[in-house]
């Protein structure tokens, strides 16, 4: 009892697959899996940098990346792609993203084309759902609304069943503490349930607080 794995990679092969498609030798291993690091840390640093969001929502669900020998090809799902597309009213925003990913590779050998593709339900995927939940403990909204009005945003999704957690000095309270709240059903030990997972860190003037979100969705 009290053991705890991942529930995304619990459930890899069955109804989860890898966040990136490749192959390398052991000995370059490193070297790709680093890669992948800065092609999502330099796409998150450029909307946070670029986009001005009144609600604090950046809106990238997942970034999933798939590497050739001479293409790399990055796949962008966002809840609100039209922040990115038309942000600021300049055009070629893609382009210009593009264009800075390439640089921080610095690679001239391999072509890096990158794809926006819009989700549905946006508030159906625990990112999202995070980030708007961190956006409201930022602004020292109560976590209790904060939660409650999350858990309404996600029934109205469609989904079957969320579960929150919030962990730290909470309200700014010295002791830290863990608060949770759950509505429907959030199997976690079926491995053919879908379920999504997403583990959020947000800053506050009271310290760092960490925000877990599960979210059962119905099978695509």
């Amino acid at each position: 009892m009290g053991q705890k794995i991942n529930p995304l990679g619990f459930r890899l092969g069955t109804t989860q697959s890898h966040h990136s498609l490749w192959f390398a030798q052991s000995t370059n291993y490193s070297e790709n899996l680093q890669e992948d690091k800065k092609i999502r840390d330099c796409i998150k640093n450029y909307i946070q940098k670029n986009i001005k969001i009144s609600s604090s929502v950046e809106g990238i669900a997942r970034i999933k990346i798939q590497k050739r020998i001479d293409l790399i090809q990055v796949k962008i799902y966002m809840g609100f792609p039209k922040l990115l597309i038309e942000g600021g009213g300049k055009p070629g925003r893609i382009e210009e993203l593009q264009m800075n990913v390439q640089k921080k590779l610095n690679s001239v050998h391999r072509k890096l084309n990158i794809f926006i593709t819009r989700i549905a339900n946006a508030y159906g995927h625990p990112t999202i759902l995070a980030e708007f939940i961190a956006g409201q403990l930022k602004n020292r909204v109560s976590f209790r609304k904060a939660m409650k009005k999350a858990i309404e945003l996600t029934e109205q999704a469609g989904t079957k069943g969320v579960q929150v957690q919030i962990a730290g000095r909470i309200d700014g309270k010295e002791i830290a503490r863990v608060e949770w709240i759950r509505e429907g059903r959030v199997p976690l030990q079926t491995i053919r349930a879908k379920i999504d997972y997403c583990s959020y860190t947000v800053r506050t003037i009271y310290g760092i607080l960490g925000i877990k979100v599960w979210i059962f969705v119905n099978k695509e």
